[in-house]
């Protein structure tokens, strides 16, 4: 192994590292990635004099951000913004309501909508779409919500593997395969491994991945459906009803013993007692703000402030009953909202939110003290500490209290998903014919070949723009800028990879320790890795790593990389063992009360069904 074949590997298993420690985001360790190479490149050239360095040129570092990949991924999100704008899915949706009555059709037809919707718009959209609907369709119907939410964010997973722009790692595997095939043609050397795989093949198109996408996403809503939804745990339910449609009944918020409360005198264990056990009491506040755990003898006394564990609507009859009262400082907040129009509203942090790994002072800030933040919820994990010290994550679930205008404009400026009943806009017939026939034509001229994929999709944009159905404000509004600069950081590192030649290095290896076995089981087996790497690290990262690699196994054995591109852009996208695996995932983890070890009971099955079922699928349509 070279120094600098040495240097790319250290760099990716560095990467690897921080992507599982999960203490930076991971567009930041990307950007970290990249830096330590230009670096290592920038020593090996001028400390080292080692003027023919493969490692990377520093003039062309940011290129990565150009890259069609990482436009197209861009692209895809805006027209997913402009598809909902139109009423085009609020329109697919209404027709769900028949199908609710039944079980098995509910979670079916939540299941075939968000698949589909996938396959044509980005997942987590989808899913933020269908939220709301599977939440009151489950209410209605006197269902759990933890029986609808899991299969709902599997089922806009799968469906993003059936087209090109589904999902991201679809998209850098085609670029990639182009590139990659390109460059081969370019060189004199590889004239022989061409003409045994039958010459430079055609790119792949918009539903080149549909023949073994499309199987996959029908095994895994079908799994989901009749079987998945059954091996939820027990204790991770939520209870079902109409009066408990949206209440968690873990929200954590700070109270205040008055003089009058008739809890003074008792003890912390007979205070939660003699609420039926619905408020638990786990932190004692001290004068100067820190929190400690109390113990279950201490006596009440007036002007204490404690941490409760309660939901809403349980705490409202507690301090109606007993006097208990709302800590001082949110009780001021509360009072000085003026509107008749006060109302709370509960709200998931996203993703895409800037509240995550904010605290509740930059709420304030954003909103200008308009919205009160009442309790926070959160599965998983307890919170130990005060309302004012907590740093929102992905998932959590907020109590907010404000003029409901107020409410939905902060919580669409701060991509927060409202979890409230809301009527569904249609848009008018003849936005939703045209937002529909301008995204067709621009898929048709991606297929045909008329234009590349990237171009006509900027075309359809720009169309949407002028058409008034996607308005100047909203047209970046839906970019997922972290995963933006994740894919320009992580191309130049996956560069790095091929032109130091550390593929041909790790293929090697691959071949020698594998050499006895069949090659449908190499396929298997880097489909595997792939899946256990998407589910610790971001899947668009893992496709930029794991496509070279695979690549250079099928080099080594002189067959053709599809089915090994196939092979990662499966498995990057199936991320079912974790909450942190996919931003679905994590997208549900509040609203649908799991637990962190909830997700492998349906996903690893799941995940063994994919992998017995796309590989003969891949080699039947993907030959070597």
């Amino acid at each position: 192994m070279t120094l600098e074949q040495g240097i790319v590997l250290g760099v990716i298993v560095g990467i690897f590292g921080l992507f599982a420690w999960g203490k930076w985001r991971y567009d930041i360790v990307a950007v970290i990635g990249l830096f330590s190479l230009v670096v290592a490149d920038v020593i090996v050239v001028k400390v080292l004099r080692r003027e023919d360095s493969a490692l990377i040129d520093p003039e062309s570092a940011l290129a990565g951000f150009g890259h069609p990949a990482v436009i197209t991924v861009a692209a895809v999100l805006v027209i997913s913004r402009a598809l909902r704008n139109s009423g085009v899915v609020d329109l697919i949706t209404r027709q769900l309501a028949p199908f609710a009555k039944n079980q098995t059709l509910h979670i079916a037809s939540l299941c075939v909508v968000a698949a589909v919707l996938s396959a044509f718009m980005n997942n987590v959209g989808a899913l933020a779409l269908l939220l709301p609907v599977a939440l009151k369709t489950a209410s209605e119907h006197g269902r759990s919500p933890s029986l609808i939410l899991m299969p709902l964010a599997f089922a806009s997973i799968l469906g993003g593997m059936i087209t090109m722009i589904g999902t991201p790692p679809n998209i850098i595997i085609s670029t990639f395969r182009d590139e990659y095939l390109q460059t081969l043609a370019d060189q004199p050397e590889a004239a022989a491994y061409l003409d045994k795989i039958g010459g430079v093949p055609d790119s792949f198109g918009m539903f080149a991945f549909a023949p073994v996408g499309g199987l996959v996403a029908l095994l895994g809503v079908v799994f989901v459906t009749v079987i998945g939804w059954r091996l939820i745990p027990k204790d991770s339910l939520k209870s079902a009803g109409k009066d408990e449609m949206f209440a968690l009944k873990e929200y954590i918020t700070e109270v205040r013993v008055p003089e009058e409360c008739s809890f003074i005198g008792m003890t912390l264990g007979e205070v939660e007692k003699d609420t039926g056990e619905k408020m638990m009491i786990f932190g004692f506040i001290k004068k100067d703000g820190k929190v400690m755990t109390p113990n279950r003898n201490n006596l009440v006394r007036a002007g204490s402030r404690y941490l409760v564990k309660v939901d809403p609507v349980d705490l409202k009859a507690i301090m109606d009953q007993s006097g208990l009262r709302l800590e001082k400082e949110l009780r001021s907040r509360i009072d000085n909202i003026e509107g008749e129009d006060v109302n709370f509203t509960e709200v998931v942090v996203t993703p895409n939110s800037q509240l995550v790994g904010r605290s509740r002072a930059f709420l304030r800030s954003r909103t200008s003290n308009s919205v009160v933040l009442m309790a926070v919820a959160r599965q998983g994990q307890p919170i130990q500490k005060r309302l004012g010290d907590v740093e929102f994550r992905v998932g959590d679930v907020l109590l907010l209290q404000g003029v409901q205008d107020n409410i939905e404009e902060h919580a669409a400026s701060l991509h927060l998903l409202p979890l409230a009943e809301r009527e569904v806009r249609v848009g008018i017939f003849s936005k939703i014919t045209i937002a529909v026939a301008i995204f067709v034509a621009a898929i048709l001229l991606s297929m045909f070949k008329i234009m590349p994929t990237t171009l006509s999709f900027l075309g359809a944009i720009l169309a949407y723009v002028f058409l008034g159905i996607l308005p100047l404000r909203d047209l970046y509004r839906e970019i997922d800028w972290p995963v933006i600069v994740l894919l320009g950081a992580m191309i130049p590192v996956s560069g790095a990879l091929q032109s130091t030649g550390l593929t041909g290095e790790i293929a090697t290896a691959v071949n020698n320790l594998t050499e006895s076995m069949p090659a449908w089981s190499i396929v298997a087996l880097l489909m595997v890795v792939t899946m256990c790497l998407s589910d610790v690290i971001n899947n668009a990262a893992t496709a930029l790593i794991m496509a070279p690699i695979g690549v250079g196994i099928a080099l080594q054995m002189g067959v053709s990389p599809d089915p090994f591109l196939m092979a990662v852009a499966v498995g990057a996208s199936c991320a079912f063992l974790t909450p942190i695996g996919h931003q679905c995932n994590a997208l549900i983890l509040g609203p649908g009360g799991y637990r962190f070890g909830a997700y492998w009971r349906m996903g690893l099955p799941l995940e063994i069904l994919i992998v017995i079922g796309s590989v003969p699928w891949i080699l039947k349509f993907f030959p070597f």
